[in-house]
């Protein structure tokens, strides 16, 4: 599916090619949320990034989030890089140099009217924020981490799947 999208100023616009274009998997990590997230939660899809073309370059900037080991002691820097507004702050997308050829736009910032998704699945519960309630239907699927289960491979299962991108079935 041909996606269009834009910060809320629109200094950056931009269009990609979505195979993956259901917003169906609501993350509750805390830089999804805190990034991303109005409402405690991001929700991100899957494109090729080759299709990607964007305009107003000069505005974006990129996040990269500092992460903890397991023990809390060392941190380092995410591979994932987050690209947002310098302008006006918008969200924008995530692209992870581990898998190039996927590109992660939030649904938030997509101009395209998308299709509704028939659940919703709530992943990083662990460490969702206590105000945050994870609402949706009683049979939506919930992970305390990340599932394993790829963006592809959600969408093929249920039909939803484009013909519109290259076949990375990555994350």
């Amino acid at each position: 599916m041909h996606l269009e999208g834009s910060c809320h100023c629109r200094k950056v616009r931009f269009t990609v090619d979505a195979a993956e274009p259901v917003p169906f998997m609501r993350c509750y990590c805390s830089i999804c949320r805190k990034t991303a997230g109005a409402g405690g939660y991001a929700i991100n899809l899957g494109a090729a990034t080759h299709s990607m073309k964007v305009t107003g370059k000069r505005y974006l900037s990129i996040y990269r989030a500092r992460l903890q080991d397991g023990a809390g002691t060392k941190t380092h820097e995410s591979e994932a890089r987050r690209y947002f507004c310098s302008r006006c702050g918008s969200a924008l997308w995530v692209w992870d140099p581990r898998w190039p050829d996927l590109v992660h736009p939030h649904a938030s910032v997509i101009d395209t009217p998308l299709p509704a998704a028939p659940e919703s699945m709530h992943i990083m519960l662990g460490s969702k924020a206590p105000w945050v309630k994870s609402e949706g239907g009683r049979d939506d699927p919930r992970f305390d981490e990340y599932p394993n289960v790829t963006l592809a491979e959600w969408h093929t299962k249920r039909g939803l799947r484009s013909p519109a991108s290259d076949e990375t079935g990555q994350r």
